[in-house]
């Protein structure tokens, strides 16, 4: 058992036997992650982070990694959450492909990747991906577990799954299930990849993946993850310059379409297709009702002593409705649940970017 942790660098933990999984096992699976801080001689200053569909566990920088984290503003040193006074753990998702087993993996039993063979992924799967690693770290109580986004539902889940694990739940734009609007939208996407000839069943060559179809279905994210007030303070009917218009008679004429071609491309080089499929699908499978029957008899499985649940008002994908409805029902078993409606206006993603507002919020819990 480790005394005490001191990491920045990244790690790994391959499960040695079957890992269970809610609809098949894998053999042998890897979990990455990254951790920060160091754990107190009482174990109960681990705080354990989930991301969202696309993130890798790199949330933040450090000696070991430089390059910004994707919620660099808020993990390290003296920012809300303080790895000066916490263990701060962030697990790549089971299913992704930044080194946790998922579809681009290989698998043992063939020598091949797993493709399509990989069994149908959950939300619930990836929780407990993250419960192996802090089992492995020797860490019993967690001080928090936090996510946004698909990571929301996951950090909801782990506090179902495992109530006796966790002291407390922070969960950002996320739900207890998705809506038929959000659940529309990314059979859309995952449509859009699919009907690429070149996607080819799941079979295609991994350095010629379908990159129309990827780049259509995060040009649709894009537009979902922010709202229409942002794109009209931020690009207005703005045309775009010579050098980024394409070709006549229907290329790119406005400043928008040149963002969403280039985080399109970017996203094409960076995200494997299959991955993408199987983690899109995990948040539409997820719903609280399906551990107990109801909302109510699934929330009430969560134990934890304190909880936070932020919204934005102008998110599409996770409506702030949702957000209260899971703080409404939390507060049914939680003493200290609090709930924050934000006013951002940059919709789902106001987490990663709108730090004036979503720092004092998630800095107040801890």
């Amino acid at each position: 058992m480790l005394r005490s942790i001191a990491m920045s660098a990244l790690k790994q933990l391959t499960i040695d036997g079957p890992f269970q999984m809610n609809r098949g096992e894998l053999e042998s699976p890897t979990f990455v992650y990254e951790a920060w801080g160091s754990l107190n001689p009482a174990r109960d200053n681990a705080v354990l982070i989930f991301t969202g569909l696309s993130p890798s566990a790199h949330a933040a920088s450090s000696k070991a990694n430089p390059t910004t984290g994707w919620w660099e503003d808020m993990v390290g040193p003296g920012k809300p959450i303080d790895t000066s006074r916490y263990l701060v753990i962030c697990v790549n998702s089971l299913g992704s492909c930044f080194g946790s087993t998922g579809p681009a993996s290989i698998n043992p039993a063939t020598g091949s990747a797993y493709r399509l063979d990989f069994p149908v992924l959950t939300v619930e799967d990836i929780a407990n991906g993250g419960k192996a690693v802090i089992a492995h770290l020797g860490i019993d109580r967690l001080h928090a577990v936090v996510g946004a986004s698909m990571g929301g539902m996951t950090a909801l889940a782990f506090a179902m799954l495992h109530p006796d694990h966790a002291a407390g739940l922070i969960s950002i734009s996320s739900a207890c299930r998705s809506l038929p609007f959000s659940i529309a939208l990314r059979s859309l996407q995952r449509e859009m990849v699919r009907q690429d000839p070149v996607w080819c069943n799941g079979q295609y060559e991994f350095d010629k993946p379908p990159a129309s179809g990827m780049r259509l279905a995060r040009k649709l994210g894009m537009i979902t993850y922010r709202s229409a007030q942002e794109w009209e303070q931020r690009f207005g009917r703005e045309r775009a310059t010579g050098d980024l218009a394409g070709p006549p008679p229907f290329g790119i004429d406005f400043e928008v379409e040149s963002y969403l071609q280039a985080h399109a491309e970017k996203f094409v080089g960076s995200f494997d297709p299959n991955c993408y499929l199987y983690l899109s699908r995990a948040m539409d499978l997820f719903d609280v009702a399906d551990h107990g029957g109801t909302l109510e008899k699934g929330m009430s499985r969560v134990k934890v002593e304190r909880a936070l649940i932020i919204g934005v008002e102008t998110d599409i994908l996770f409506p702030v409705r949702q957000q209260k409805e899971l703080a409404e029902l939390l507060k049914l078993h939680v003493a200290d649940a609090d709930f924050r409606a934000l006013a951002s206006i940059q919709g789902h993603d106001s987490f990663l970017v709108d730090m004036d507002r979503f720092r004092p919020a998630v800095a107040s819990f801890f």
